[in-house]
């Protein structure tokens, strides 16, 4: 008995090392293949259409969709996911994440409050405001990079990260949103 927790020890202090040695590899991998991912029109026009609708949202608001989103998860009607889910930029975020071969694992961009605007796949929930992809990126404005830990992924037992990024309108330099890529990273390395 006394091996085989040495050997789950040691396996697990193994992976806690080789978790930390991904933050280059994802910084690397932003600055080769994502930083312009977030000048792509298609983006920027979506994230500035969604920005007229929900820059006046209050809390209370921003509230009451995340919790809608959260219900809906799993149901057969989705009449808050649904718009998001299916639109064009979703549609497009899709194929990069297909073209990436399994090295982007999902991308979601959110607006100026942090709500969705487009996601490849559906979330855990609408409002991602909270959150230190939104509140390291658009919250510290142009130029921000935020780089997650690298955890084991439990359902597919890969090391995965996320990278996140400022969504910056080109003719003003104002920050707009923000853009999270979940990254396999095991495939950077």
């Amino acid at each position: 008995m006394k091996l085989a927790s040495l050997a789950v020890f040691a396996t697990f202090t193994a992976s806690a090392g080789l978790a930390q040695d991904f933050g280059p590899a994802l910084e690397s991998f932003y600055r080769s293949d994502l930083s312009q991912l977030g000048s792509q029109p298609m983006i920027l026009d979506a994230v500035r259409a969604q920005n007229a609708l929900t820059g006046s949202y209050d809390g209370d608001r921003i509230a009451t969709l995340d919790r809608a989103w959260q219900a809906e998860l799993g149901q057969p009607e989705t009449p808050t996911i649904t718009p998001v889910l299916g639109n064009a930029l979703s549609d497009h975020l899709r194929s990069e994440v297909e073209a990436s071969r399994g090295t982007i694992t999902e991308i979601i961009v959110m607006d100026a409050v942090g709500l969705n605007v487009a996601v490849s796949s559906a979330t855990s929930d609408y409002w991602q405001g909270d959150e230190a992809k939104y509140t390291e990126t658009y919250g510290s404005g142009p130029g921000a990079l935020h780089l997650s830990d690298v955890e084991l992924d439990e359902s597919t037992g890969r090391y995965q990260g996320q990278i996140s990024f400022t969504l910056t309108d080109p003719e003003t330099g104002d920050p707009i949103g923000a853009i999270t890529v979940g990254v396999d990273a095991e495939q950077l390395m």
